[in-house]
């Protein structure tokens, strides 16, 4: 409309909503790991996570409108497979990493090169090129990214396959990201692609959560732990996740979910009583910023156009946009965020 150039656009502006809202759920799951019992151990808490947010996908499918056997058919197609082996890759590969780089290096090596190779792959194989705004945006958040993690770091030696594992959990984040976009510009549904991507993923990790102790899963605490893990981190968190990433770019959608750390950082300091340095609140509040930043550019109409679905063909075909919502309604009468 006339006047309304600069407005946010209010499909895109759920999308945003949506992604921030998954990076929320996201931001919890290390504050939750630490309140869990004794006996865990990283790889077998990110399997459990996949494996119970793989199948709550799955089984949540009907109720979103989708269709499980539409979902399973991607494992048949080069687009589908590629998205679960490599949900399953950055998991094992983040745990890995962390393990022998230290949990601050690892993590800030993973979460902020995620953003630069998605916008790299989007180009490379979506045709999706980066915007000045992503750039800024995502140079100011890991630069907030380096501050935030590193304030609290000590400094042990680096190792350098732990920085290369480190380095394929975000590439192997960002192929996936790019997977699953590429199936959504083809004309699949959201929930269809994320049930897909992680049922494959979970059915993966199996032979790797075996491997790992699993008493801690027969108590309360455990119990409470994968569910919360598995139905809200994953399944809860991947439906919003996809619904963003249907509306907006790949690249973008990753610069938004750089809001984990901050959330983890913020439950940390109030709910376990840790401790942030000046600098490391510094880090925060560019993080922030450029969160901020991408979010109004993202939006703004016409951000990222051309990079959305493919339309069904005919004069009076659906926008897929449009009839993709909770339970198959109209977006806008069924939203959840």
């Amino acid at each position: 409309m006339p006047g309304s150039l600069h407005a946010a656009e209010p499909g895109r502006g759920r999308a945003v909503l949506a992604v921030l809202a998954a990076a929320t759920l996201f931001g919890t799951t290390g504050t939750a790991q630490a309140l869990g019992p004794s006996g865990t151990t990283p790889l077998g808490v990110g399997a459990v996570r996949i494996a119970v947010g793989g199948a709550g996908l799955l089984a949540a499918l009907p109720l979103l409108g989708g269709h499980r056997r539409d979902a399973l058919a991607l494992w048949r197609t080069r687009w589908g497979v590629l998205a679960g082996l490599t949900t399953a890759l950055y998991q094992v590969c983040f745990f890995a990493g962390v393990s022998r780089a230290g949990v601050a290096l690892g993590t800030l090596v993973t979460i902020g090169s995620g953003p630069v190779f998605t916008g790299l792959l989007s180009w490379l194989l979506l045709r999706d090129r980066p915007r000045t705004s992503w750039v800024v945006a995502t140079s100011v958040c890991v630069v907030g990214l380096t501050l935030l993690v590193g304030s609290g770091a000590a400094s042990p030696d680096v190792d350098p396959v732990g920085l290369l594992l480190a380095l394929a959990s975000g590439l192997g984040y960002a192929v996936y990201t790019v997977a699953a976009k590429r199936l959504m510009n083809d004309g699949h549904r959201s929930d269809e692609v994320m049930a897909g991507a992680f049922g494959l993923g979970g059915l993966l990790l199996l032979p790797v959560l075996l491997t790992q102790p699993l008493a801690w899963l027969a108590t309360p605490s455990g119990l409470a732990l994968a569910l919360w893990l598995g139905l809200a981190t994953t399944t809860l968190a991947y439906v919003l996740f996809g619904r963003g990433l249907r509306r907006l770019s790949a690249g973008p959608v990753t610069t938004l979910v750089l809001a984990e750390p901050v959330v983890a950082t913020i439950l940390g300091v109030v709910v376990l009583g840790e401790q942030l340095a000046p600098l490391g609140w510094v880090g925060a509040a560019l993080v922030l910023a450029g969160l901020a930043l991408q979010g109004v550019v993202s939006a703004r109409p016409g951000a990222g156009r051309g990079a959305g679905r493919v339309r069904p063909a005919g004069p009076s075909a659906p926008d897929l946009d449009e009839v993709d919502g909770v339970g198959g309604g109209p977006a806008g009468g069924g939203w959840v965020v």
